[in-house]
């Protein structure tokens, strides 16, 4: 079993399949899109382990606890990790997390958003080590967020040639 696989599985974590969308809902883009020893994913949310969109929703601070924006920041990594499974075919060809741009559908005068964003970078940084999972990051507060999904991320990860 590949190492990323085996620390998921001893932590009883499971990867979500693609995501259900609304009906009538259509993206017309690639969740993970490579380009050389480059992987660019595109924002994700959280996601129940049947793909559904995990709630609570709505806005950290007046609709959810900065607790709970924590752990739907732990989901959408484990939603973003399944995307780049399926992409990439095993997470181990993951040689550096490079950057991360972390959203939180924020009320106004909620200002703990690098708190929320914590909960993606710790399990990254749990599952990949210091080494590999290491990256930059920014943590903003959004008026809105697409379904109204309390946390979205995007990233950018380097591969092993």
């Amino acid at each position: 079993m590949a190492k990323i696989e085996a620390r998921l599985a001893d932590r009883g974590w499971l990867l979500p399949p693609p995501i259900k969308l609304p009906p009538g809902v259509v993206l017309p883009f690639q969740f993970v899109r490579v380009i050389g020893s480059r992987a660019i994913i595109s924002g994700h949310g959280p996601q129940n382990p049947d793909g559904s969109i995990a709630a609570p929703l709505g806005k950290v601070g007046r609709d959810l606890t900065a607790e709970q924006g924590y752990l739907a920041a732990r989901l959408t990594a484990l939603a973003m990790l399944g995307s780049l499974q399926r992409s990439l075919g095993d997470l181990d060809r993951i040689a550096a997390w490079g950057r991360v741009f972390g959203m939180v559908n924020s009320a106004a005068g909620f200002n703990g958003q690098p708190g929320v964003i914590n909960g993606f970078s710790d399990l990254i940084l749990e599952l990949f080590g210091p080494d590999v999972g290491a990256h930059s990051r920014s943590a903003v507060g959004m008026a809105e967020l697409p379904f109204d999904i309390p946390v979205e991320v995007e990233a950018e990860v380097e591969l092993v040639a």
